[in-house]
């Protein structure tokens, strides 16, 4: 085990069982992932009326300050599109001082469209975790397509522990594409991470989804209980390898390289890149070890991209480099990889909606 990296499931278990994560009621079974945490809803959602950092506040105290109404999660809720709410965490931290953290939506949550990002006390950026934070953990949760129903329990945002910088420089990622192929372009960019563009010639004559407005509620805990045709319009690949992005609209669509995540490696989506153009690319940027990683039935795999366009239209055309991924070393293997049993719903994908369609 290094000195540095992200800590792996099994060093999950042990900050665990340190006292270092204190959940309110044990872990369920498949909540601890390959190189993160799942983090659960509590008891308690509030509706605000504005998103805020606390800075020198308490969340607790912002909360007081914003809340128009409460709402208990025990019975379950609907989260309306459009509105703001900050839910407890069942996940409470005593960092060491050499520990820090950053979360971001899990994958079936961006999918949905649903903008969510982790806060803490006198905390001044979203979804990070400074070393050594004692405190408990809050979502703030905003629905943009869909209305959702959530209760106690939901797992909405994942978590990782990070101790050091393990992230690599361009020189690092690109000796470690020479010896383990990463991404299957010929000659890719690396520069801010290693560039990933848009496939929009189409997978089996789809190029992607978008999705459809004023539909019924999607209930986060239920896999493959919802219509596709009832939230998605399929979009056809028509030849022409473009796409215009409507503003205001939510698209899933999918990177035209498979992706690679070696086994002793975590990765993420930088979630948007002014240069590239309008829009945001991938709320959910958390690509975990061994995914799309042939030795745990990965090979192949893409990066299916939650793409929004900003205030206007804007024109997507295949090939071109919508986002790019930064590779972090893991301080350990972990004991299972994404795909070899650990619960994972996107292993080999192509062009895929979230686990709630069928």
């Amino acid at each position: 085990m290094q000195n540095t990296g992200i800590l792996a499931a099994q060093g999950i278990a042990a900050l665990t069982r340190a006292g270092a994560i204190r959940p309110d009621t044990p872990y369920a079974p498949d909540q601890i992932q390959p190189a993160s945490l799942d983090l659960r809803l509590g008891a308690r959602v509030f509706r605000v009326r504005t998103s805020f950092l606390p800075g020198a506040r308490t969340v607790q105290a912002c909360i007081d300050a914003f809340a128009l109404h409460e709402m208990d999660l025990t019975r379950g809720a609907v989260l309306e599109t459009g509105c703001v709410y900050i839910a407890e965490l069942q996940e409470h931290l005593a960092l060491p001082a050499d520990l820090a953290a950053s979360a971001n939506p899990k994958s079936s949550t961006g999918r949905i469209d649903v903008f969510t990002r982790v806060i803490t006390d006198r905390g001044t950026a979203f979804d990070g975790v400074e070393a050594g934070y004692h405190g408990p953990l809050y979502a703030e949760i905003s629905p943009r397509t869909f209305p959702v129903m959530v209760r106690t329990g939901s797992r909405l945002s994942q978590i990782r522990f990070r101790r050091g910088e393990p992230r690599l420089t361009d020189a690092e990622l690109a000796a470690l594409h020479a010896a383990t192929p990463l991404v299957d372009a010929g000659q890719p960019s690396f520069q801010g991470g290693i560039a990933v563009s848009i496939d929009l010639a189409g997978f089996d004559g789809l190029i992607g989804y978008r999705a459809k407005r004023h539909t019924g509620l999607v209930d986060v805990d239920r896999p493959g209980a919802h219509r596709t045709a009832a939230f998605w319009e399929p979009l056809a690949a028509d030849g022409s390898g473009a796409l215009i992005l409507d503003p205001g609209q939510f698209y899933i669509l999918a990177s035209k390289e498979a992706v690679q995540v070696p086994p002793d490696h975590a990765a993420e989506m930088v979630p948007f890149d002014p240069l590239v153009g309008e829009f945001r690319v991938h709320y959910a940027g958390f690509f975990d070890p061994g995914f799309g990683f042939a030795g745990a039935g990965g090979a192949g795999a893409r990066a299916v991209l939650e793409v929004r366009s900003r205030d206007v239209p804007f024109l997507l055309e295949d090939g071109q480099i919508v986002g790019r991924l930064v590779y972090e070393r893991m301080a350990e293997i972990p004991a299972t990889l994404y795909g070899a049993g650990a619960g994972s719903n996107y292993q080999a994908q192509g062009l895929k909606l979230s686990k709630h369609f069928a």
